[in-house]
């Protein structure tokens, strides 16, 4: 089936959208992911359906259907495999791989994706925490992490995920040593969403406002080790 980058952006942000939810997913939300207006999706869920991508019930939302995912999931695939690739092979810093990896995903071939996958050892995840689906295009069998400002002053929590859309918060975020990996003391989490934190083996702790916080997904090192 032969779709455009666009259709395939629209089946990613939905895939991405429906982590960790079981429910249907707006219009509005795919606009505001993607940066377009709600008619604009409507047109493109339209030609969306018609060729059995995603499934839509009226004032509720989509899903994306069988077919829908694993085009999805060969994508985010694609995109993950590169990342991981520009900053392990190429010298990419990990702020700079989200927008290059974009542009890349939609015309890499099967063949190259595999020769990728092999140069990096087909690695489960990529530069940012984020789960690489499988050669098969399974979707990635793993518990969600929470965002850190879900934890609560004393707890510990090891850092799994962060997301990469934005350069400037990966940058903070290296910067203050919060990475994947990365084992952290929650010290205070105000009211209005300040989270404060230590990382293992810094001296100082580091501030995370609630727009950063939330894009920091950890987890309790019990649940890691189940």
């Amino acid at each position: 089936m032969m779709l455009s980058d666009v259709m395939e952006d629209y089946l990613k942000a939905i895939y991405q959208l429906q982590r960790g939810t079981e429910d249907r997913i707006k219009t509005s939300e795919i606009a505001e992911e993607l940066e377009v207006t709600s008619p604009t999706v409507t047109s493109m869920l339209d030609k969306l359906e018609e060729r059995g991508l995603v499934d839509r019930e009226k004032y509720r939302g989509v899903t994306l259907t069988d077919e829908g995912e694993t085009v999805a999931l060969e994508v985010v695939r694609h995109h993950r495999l590169l990342e991981a690739y520009l900053t392990e092979h190429l010298d990419y810093d990990w702020s700079e791989v989200h927008a290059e990896a974009d542009r890349l995903e939609h015309h890499i071939s099967e063949d190259f994706e595999a020769r990728v996958a092999d140069a990096l050892g087909e690695p489960e995840v990529d530069p940012h925490g984020s789960p690489i689906p499988s050669p098969e295009l399974e979707p990635p069998d793993r518990p969600e992490g929470e965002p850190v400002s879900e934890f609560e002053e004393g707890e510990t929590v090891v850092v799994e995920e962060v997301a990469d859309r934005d350069p400037e918060i990966l940058s903070y975020l290296a910067d203050h040593g919060v990475e994947p990996g990365v084992e952290l003391e929650i010290l205070e989490v105000a009211p209005f969403g300040m989270v404060t934190a230590r990382s293992s083996g810094a001296d100082d702790p580091v501030s995370l406002p609630d727009h950063v916080a939330h894009h920091v997904r950890v987890a309790q090192p019990a649940q890691l080790e189940q």
